[in-house]
Order: structure tokens, then sequence, then C-alpha cells
């Protein structure tokens, strides 16, 4: 989610839609213009041109502009400019090049999208230019009184006015600071455009818009001719009601490919991040990275060891995506690797950071399917694969992927976390030699066993003392607490082991603010033992009850991070605030700043996985899974501190610090939006001022200007301490077309902002700064080696490795533990990526249309049975579904419903009247004909015998029906049952006990519980879907009374509703309906 272009003919469509509503009336705009697509190529279908000409008939009554509208900076320059054209010629011009290459500047691509609007004749005098943009603490107008293709510099040319974020624009202050060129007659119209315009901007959050030229012409109106605007796309749930349908085009020079916008529709409807732009589809060298920063390192390391021009693909897999998604993913990834072969074979390399939360062996899954799907494919097509990953279940998750690329013949090359990320790369590539793999029978991997660096003499540290400076940000101690907002148990449970592990006296996490339930208490470990944490509904009352907690870590999502974010900060005790959500939109951040630096409080984020200071203060998920911590000794300080744009690159810089140094003193992600809370600068600031920081580390990317903030603090002297640094995003320079990277602020807005340019300035000002991402470990080496023996860091021996307290459910995933069940279910299973009944996916019952009685079927049977039976099941349910308001069940559900009890009350105020007399002879009919069938007794001596013990014969008589007036429920089920059953003797038996009753009494027949009943006994044995032993235990264990009370719950519900419907009161029975009976009991009425 970033700041993304949209194309002239939308940004024109939203201005001629909304400027009316921002201008009062004063304002309006003509003909947007209509977008002509690739569709009018074909006649018969989509676009055609008598249709374009249906709907927008102005198109024969004017002249006509026409031109791409594909993001091609310079069109007139280039050609692709038609004016003052009939509809006719326009047409003509945009069909000789639709679908046709065409080069401009170094970019050849394929022209598809063209539009076609008003020509609007006017004098070179009347063309103005005015451009829009967006900072970090300020939006910024740019005005000049002259416009056009020739208008030149206006970067030095144009009037300039800043709005600082959250101040009102005024008509005075654009005459006065923008428009004193213009003549004073135009400048009343221009100013009123220019806030309508600004609001426009505003509202539907713009973060770039230039309109060059702007026609003002002499009745006033004005007409933007050429229009180029970015949205911010993060901002799709405040505006999109607004926006409508955004069309979000690809930089021209690269294709749209269907694939890219599968993975694009996957992403849009998963909470994973899933991206992939293919940047060369015939390149040899393919990535899939987890990862957003990890990404772009791999994409960097490639370019930087000079095989940029074959790289073919950039994207990401990360956030914990399913196996299913990893699965489509990889499988997409493959299919495009098999369209063309390469005569020295490709090359596919897998990797990524060290995860936070996302299961490796669970992704893995999905991408073993997708091997074993194209295996042949990849023999035969010589693609080498190599696979670098760490994280939660990483060991599995090696083990499973080595064991398939063994049995398929595919030779991986498997690395966990014993490497750094990009050790893969010049393996892959094939510089070096592949590293022996590593031993995946044994455990995780464990911390770095170095030596202590051999100090000849020892000199002593005549580095000069810390000032004594104010920061926003408060350097945590190990007494630091903090109020996490919304229920994030995980993560608090990682913040208290890691507190455990660096033996705090005190868990880091005072209390949780979650507004959606009432204040109670949340169970968590503290090592071994188990400890209450209050959770709070309101962010007030935590911060009231817990003042002493300085650090608010904002679990809260894009949606409602905002206000929550303001209203934390309100309060006097919170000094530091980690907003962790990614898609904050832009204009809400700035707002956020805003607010943060005028209280002096310090922000980590948005979009950060926090920050970690050994010993003190672990933010949400950072450092990842205990294990990791171990791994890289996070559980004590050491002398690196360090600040990165990616969350997830934090976790391999944790690895890199601990394997080339003693460690990791303190880090922080700050987040990777073109505006995060807190800037490089602050930080290093904070290092700079703090003795147990020696030496500092800089992970920054492509776009923005933060680094050179720091270039000036190292050249002016106020930052002393050894700086390493490295910039990513230097493969950008390999890319003919713009790529947006993972981060949304990782996109260059001009030379100063490429990676490259920065690399240069720093090293340029003293920074140490490696020729690649890859040879940064030893960079790190290197330096610390220096200031070991220069005395500058005194190494200290390394304690006991803490013991990791490990929670029993992950030690189960991981195979390590076994306890008996408390439960045992076999009829439903919803652990997976799908909700499954008795193991079938829910997906296949829909598509297999089982309905209602398949579904019963399934859980109540365990089985699949027939579709004859299970249409059965859905007669039964229909004809149990009601019998009348008086029966004794609806009856009770009315008068409890009209005495104001809720639905769930009401419906067992109904059902627990069925029993013996009502609705509950089913099963004992069943059990009854049933026994009398199998025993061999004729249908009379049955009815003989019954009578004899004086017991009623179940599902036998009815009210008011008779042979001659049957039960049209009777006759349905019975007609049914003899057409669809492959037996039905119960059935017959019973009916010719109805012979026998009838005779005795007409109303004698077999009602409808009866021939449920027994028809249901014919189904079970003839189905084929049971033993005769496993039917006569379903008839035992009740199901046929199951069945009444699932219909007769329909009816039930129908008439609690029916009741409120009506609005009926409350019922009281009539006392003339009842007798009643004035005597006492054991009264004798004496004989007269």
């Amino acid at each position: 989610m970033s700041v993304k272009p949209i194309r002239e003919h939308a940004g024109k469509s939203l201005l001629q839609k909304l400027l009316p509503e921002y201008s009062g009336g004063k304002h309006s705009m003509g003909e947007a213009g209509v977008l002509i697509t690739p569709e009018v190529l074909n006649n018969t279908s989509g676009q055609t041109w008598d249709l374009v000409l249906q709907q927008n008939p102005w198109l024969t009554k004017t002249k006509l502009v026409a031109k791409p509208d594909q993001l091609i900076k310079r069109r007139g320059k280039a050609g692709l400019l038609a004016v003052n054209k009939t509809f006719d010629e326009a047409k003509a011009w945009v069909m000789e090049r639709m679908c046709k290459d065409q080069k401009v500047e170094s970019v050849t691509g394929q022209l598809t999208h063209f539009l076609i609007e008003p020509f609007v004749p006017h004098q070179q005098e009347e063309e103005h230019y005015i451009c829009i943009q967006s900072h970090r603490y300020s939006d910024e107008i740019f005005f000049y009184h002259e416009g056009g293709v020739d208008v030149g510099d206006v970067d030095s040319k144009a009037e300039r006015l800043k709005i600082p974020t959250g101040a009102t624009l005024t008509a005075d202050m654009v005459k006065m600071l923008l428009l004193k060129k213009l003549p004073a007659a135009k400048q009343p119209n221009m100013s009123s455009f220019i806030l309508s315009l600004y609001k426009f901007y505003q509202e539907l959050h713009f973060a770039y818009l230039e309109i060059n030229p702007l026609v003002m012409l002499s009745d006033g109106s004005v007409v933007p001719l050429d229009m180029a605007a970015k949205i911010d796309e993060t901002a799709s749930f405040l505006c999109q009601q607004k926006w409508g349908e955004l069309d979000w085009p690809p930089p021209f020079g690269r294709a749209a490919f269907p694939e890219e916008a599968l993975i694009r529709d996957m992403d849009g409807k998963t909470g994973a991040s899933l991206k992939l732009t293919i940047l060369n589809e015939k390149g040899r060298i393919w990535t899939m990275v987890a990862g957003g920063g990890a990404s772009v390192v791999y994409a960097d390391t490639v370019a930087d060891y000079g095989f940029g021009q074959e790289l073919a693909n950039y994207g990401e897999y990360s956030g914990a995506p399913s196996t299913e998604e990893t699965f489509v993913y990889a499988k997409t990834l493959l299919g495009l690797m098999m369209k063309y072969k390469h005569p020295d074979g490709k090359i596919l390399i897998i990797g990524g950071g060290i995860a936070n939360f996302t299961d490796v062996a669970a992704t893995f899954g999905g991408l073993i399917k997708a091997l074993e799907l194209f295996a042949e494919d990849i023999k035969e097509n010589k693609i080498k694969i190599f696979i670098r990953r760490a994280g939660p279940n990483y060991l599995e998750g090696l083990r499973k992927v080595k064991v398939a690329g063994d049995r398929l013949g595919l030779g991986l090359k498997v690395y966990g976390p014993e490497t750094h990320i990009t050790a893969v790369i010049p393996m892959a590539l094939g510089l070096i030699d592949p590293l022996p793999e590593p031993d995946l029978s044994g455990g995780p991997c464990g911390p770095p066993t170095r030596k202590k660096i051999e100090v000849k003499s020892a000199k002593k540290d005549s580095t000069p003392a810390p000032r004594a400076e104010k920061h926003t940000i408060v350097t945590a101690t190990a007494e630091t607490t903090s109020i996490v907002y919304g229920l994030q148990t995980r993560a608090v449970q990682g913040m208290l082991d890691f507190d455990f592990m660096c033996k705090r006296k005190a868990p880091s996490v005072s209390a949780l603010v979650f507004p959606f339930a009432g204040n109670h208490y949340v169970k968590f470990y503290w090592g071994t033992e188990e400890t209450l944490m209050p959770v709070y509904t309101t962010t007030k009352e935590a911060t009231e009850k817990h003042p002493k907690a300085s650090v608010f870590v904002n679990f809260a999502s894009f949606r409602s991070v905002y206000e929550t974010t303001i209203e934390a900060m309100t309060y006097p005790s919170i000094k530091t605030v980690a907003i962790i959500a990614e898609g904050v939109p832009e204009q809400q951040t700035r707002a956020i700043i805003k607010a943060a630096e005028m209280k002096d409080i310090g922000l980590i984020g948005p979009a950060t996985v926090g920050g970690i200071k050994p010993g003190c203060l672990r933010i949400g998920n950072t450092g990842g899974m205990l294990d990791n911590i171990v791994m890289s000794r996070l559980y004590r300080p050491g002398s690196v501190a360090y600040v990165s744009k990616s969350g997830g690159m934090s976790n391999e810089l944790n690895n890199i610090v601990c394997r080339n140094s003693d460690g990791v003193y303190e880090g922080v992600a700050i987040g990777g939006d073109r505006y995060p809370g807190s800037r490089f600068l602050d930080h290093m600031l904070r290092y700079q001022d703090d003795a147990g920081a020696k030496l500092l580390l800089l992970l920054g990317e492509v776009g923005g200007t933060d680094e050179y903030d720091l270039i000036e603090s190292v050249k002016s002297g106020r930052i002393t301490k050894p700086i390493i640094a490295w910039c990513v995003g230097t493969c950008a320079s390999c890319f003919a077309t713009e790529v947006q990277f993972g981060h949304a602020g990782a996109q260059a807005r001009g030379d100063l902002e490429t990676a490259a340019a920065k690399n240069k300035a720093m090293k340029e000002a003293g920074f140490y700064v490696p020729d690649s991402f890859d040879k940064l470990p030893d960079m790190i080496a290197k330096v610390y080696t220096e200031m070991v023996e220069d005395g500058r860091i005194v190494e200290q021996d390394e304690g006991e490795t803490p013991q990791v307290p490990m929670d029993y459910t992950w030690a189960k995933k991981l195979g390590m533990v076994r306890k008996p069940a408390n439960f045992i279910s076999s009829i439903s299973d919803d652990r997976g990526d799908e909700l499954k009944y008795s193991g079938v996916p829910i997906s296949e019952c829909f598509q297999g249309d089982i309905g209602v009685g398949g579904v019963l079927s399934l859980l109540w049977f365990r089985r699949q049975m027939p579709a004859a039976c299970t249409e059965f099941i859905n007669m039964v349910l229909m004809v149990t579904a009601d019998h009348g308001p008086a029966v004794s069940g609806a009856h009770n559900t009315i008068v409890s419903s009209r005495a104001g009890k809720d639905l769930v009350s009401s419906l067992c105020s109904g059902l627990l009247t069925i029993g013996p007399r009502f609705g509950g002879a089913l099963d004992d009919a069943a059990r009854m004909f049933s026994a009398a069938y199998d025993s061999g007794v004729s249908p009379k001596d049955f009815v003989d015998n019954m009578k004899k013990t004086n017991q009623l014969i179940m599902g036998i008589g009815h009210r008011i029906k008779s042979l001659a007036n049957p039960d049209q429920r009777v006759v349905i089920i019975k007609e049914y049952a003899q057409k669809n059953f492959q037996d039905n003797s119960i059935l017959n038996f019973a009916l010719a006990v109805e012979q026998i009753t009838t005779k005795k009494r007409a109303n004698l027949i077999l009602n409808v519980d009866g021939c449920i009943a027994v028809c249901f006994v014919d189904m079970l044995r003839s189905c084929g879907a049971f033993t005769r032993e496993e039917a006569d235990d379903l008839m035992e264990f009740g199901c046929l009374n199951g069945l009444f009370v699932l219909g007769r719950s329909m009816g039930f519900i129908g008439h609690y509703l029916d009741q409120l419907r009506l609005k009926q009161p409350l019922y009281r029975h009539p006392w003339d309906d009842i007798t009643y009976i004035q005597d006492l009991g054991g009264d004798v009425v004496p004989d007269q």
C-alpha cells in the first residue's frame, strides 16, 4: 500500500464530479473526456466506437484532443498529442497507435489507453502552471503565471506557498504569496479556484497533483488541460465512495501481466502481504522472498553482483500467508519461469528474513506442493533452486522441503539462520562454491560461539562523555513499563518472556486496553508461573490506574489507529508511542507527527514491528520467537545500536550483528512509510548521547531524504561515533521503469533520493559503507575489531545462556511434547485453512450442493449418505417444522415471547415440552415397530400383545385424520419412501398394523411420527451406508427425536418472531378457562 499514480482521465473525472461541491458551486469543469481501451479493436464486445459515441454524444459536436493516458511524461515533445481534431480524425489517430510499440526517450512500451477530450482554444498568456505536493510537515503549492510544455524549471521559477499540517489556506495567502505576477483582474477567480483545488486535494487524499497548463479563459472559467496525479491508496477506507473504481496503471514500458493481477487480487482478500512485479519475463534469475525489506535486499544483491539485467521479478510473500496462498504464489512464479527456456538454465532463489510470527513450515507446505506440481518442468528447464529461511518452525520447514527436493530429484540447496540473509545469492549466481548445508536433524540454530578479540595492549577509551540532551523518545530502562492497546496476547506474552529472560524484576507490560469487552483479567506466564494482567475498556482508565507506564504500544488497525493514538497522547504519562499498523493514510500520520512533536512525545512507526533494547524492553513482536532472541543474544546488551526502516530486516540485523560483534545494544525499526513518526536522526542522536552505544548501524532505503539530515549531523560534529550504513534499493537503476518497492516510502522522487546517491553521500561524509548489503557483515566485523583493539569497546565475558520457557501449544506443534486430549471430536475440524465436516471441506459441501440433509448426514452420521437419503432428511425437517400454535411446544414459545423473554429462552421453553406425549414418539415408534418386525411376530399378534400388556402403540393414532381423510404429510413421506428406498419392510409392517387398528377406530392410523420413524429405519438399514449394528445404534442414540427437535425449532422460532412482529402483550390465561377447586386436600364431603 502506498502513494500510486492514477490516469489523467481518472483525475479529471474526479475533479469534474467534485469541483462544484468543493467550490460551493462557483467553479465547474467541462467534459473530463473518455478513456479508450484496446476493447475498441473488437467490434463485437466490450467498448466499441459506436458505444463510445452513444455514451458521449459531445464527441461529434466539438474539436478534440487525443493523447495516450499511461503515465507518460512530455507527450507533446514525443509527438503523442493530436490537437484540434474531429472525432473521425481523433479515432483514426488512436486506432493507428492502439496496441503498437512506442519508444518514449529510453523506454519502449505498448500504447493501450488513450484519452479523448474537448479541445479548448486559448491564448498562450492564458496558460499557467500549478502543482500541489505533500511533505512531512506541510503541503506545498507551486504556482507560475506561465505554463505549457516550455515552462522550464518550475522549481526555481514558481512562487511557493507552504501550508503547515493542520493549518487553513486562505484567499489572502494565495493572492499574496502565489499570484503576485498574475494580472490583478484574474487574481480573485484564480485564488478561488486554487482554494477549491486544495480542498479537493486534501479531501480525496492526493499526495501529488500537477496541472500544466492550467488555462484561465477570458470568461473566467478555469480548465485543466494536462494533469498528473498520485493518490494515497491507503486512504481507500476513507475515500472509496468518492473515488469510485480507480485504476492503478503500471508505469509506461512495463506490461501488465495477468499473473500480477492474480496476485494483486489475492493480496486484497487476505491479511498477508502478496506482491508480484514482473520486470523481465525472459530473465534468468527469479526470486520468491518473504518480507518487504528482504525483497529489496535480495534484488539489490543480485544487481550489485552485476546480474540486474537478468532479474526477472520483484515481489514478496509475507505476513503469515496460508499454505494455500503460498502454493498459489509459488505455482504462479514457477509457471512464469516455464514460459521461456534459457540455454544456461534458470535460478530460483527462495529466501527471506528471520520471520517474527510466520510459521515457516506451514508456508513451505504450499511451496512443496508447487514443487511437486512442476518437478519435471523444473528439471527440463535446468532450474537451480537455493533456499534460505528462518523464523518460527523454520527447522521443520527446511527439513520438509529438503526431503521433498531429494525425493523429486531437484537438488535443492537449503540454508537457515547460520548464514546471513543474502549469503545464498553469490552461491546461486555461481560466484562462489556452495557452503556446506546445515545439519537439519538437530535443534534450532543456537547463538554463535565467538572468541574474544585479543588486545595486545589495553588502551583507554578517549571518546568524550555524551551530552546531557533531552530526546523525545525516552530511552528504555529495566524499569520502563507500557500499556498495550489491543488484545494481542501473543505479543504481550512475548514481551513478558523477554523480560523474564533479561531478569527484569517485573513485567514491562502494566495493562492492556480492549474496548470491545468489559474490564477483566487475562492470564499470562511470568517464566513458568502464571500471572494475571488487567484489561481495561478505555485508555483513560488504564493510564489512571497505571501512571508509571510511559510507553503506549498501539496494535489498533489502520482504520482506528489515528483516533486511538491521538487520544493516548492526551495523557501526560505517555512519553513514547509505537504504532504497529500498516496502511495508515499519510494525512493521518502527518497529523499524528504534529501532535506528538507539540507534546514532546516520541513516535515509532507506523508500519513498524517496534524496537528492542536488550535487558530493558521489547516492543511487541520485535526480535521474533524466543529461540531467535537467544540465537541473537538479545537477552543482554552488546555495543551496536541500529536503526532500520524495515521491521523484518531488524531480525536479520540482530543476527548479523550478533555473529560479527558482541551484539545489539538497542535496535529500532522506524517503519517503511514515507513519513515515519521518528527519523533516523532522532535515534542516532539518542545513541550518540548514550554511553552504552559504541558503534552505530543504519539500514536506510531508497526514497526520502532523512539520511542527508544524518550526514549533516556527522559533518557538523554533532555525531562523532562511527556509523556503518547501507541504503537498500540500489537495484532501481537496473529497471527501465519505476518500481514501487515493498515499503510505501521506498520510491525515489528525485536523484538525491536514490539509494546509490545516498550511499555515495554517506561514504563521502565518513560513514563506513560496504559495496553491497552482502558485504555488510564483513564491514561490521572489521570496524568492531578495530574498536576493540583501540580500546573504544571493552569486551565482556559471555554469561550463561538463559533457558527458554516454551509454550505448551508451540512445543506440541513442534512435536516435542504430547498429552491426552480432554475432548475427542470426529465430526468437524476448524484447525486448517478450511472448515471440514467429517473430513469434507466446506467448499466441497457447496460445490456438491449437498444441502442441509447432506450436512446433517456428515455431522450426525459421519458419512455422506446417498442423495435419496439426504432429500428424505430435508423432507422430514419440512414436515416437522410446525403444527400450528395450539400444540404445547408452540404454546410455550408464544407465552415466553410475550413475557419478554429472548429468542433462545423462548425456544428452550418450547423444546422442553418435547417428550413421550408431544413429539418424542419417534424414537419409541421406531424401536417398537422394528423390534416387532425383527421378532417375526405377525401384525395382528403384535396388536393383540400390546393390548394384553396395556401398552400404547407409539406412532398410531391421530386426533382427526383417518384412512378416508389421510394426513397429507404421511402420504408424502410414505410415497417417497416406497419409491426411493431399496427396502420398505418396517413401513409395510406398520401399514399392516394400521389396517388392524383402523378397524377398531377410524382415527387409529399411522401418524406422521410413526411414518417418519419406520421409514427412517428402512432408510438406515437399506441405504448401504451403515451396517445393521450401526443402524440399530443410531436408533438407540435418539437421532429421530433429534430430527423432530431440529425441524420443530424452525417453527418455534417462527412463532417467536411472529409474536414480536405483531407486538403482542403479556399473555394471561383467561380465568373462565380454568376450573377452580376450593376444597382443602383430604376434605371429605359428609353424606346427606
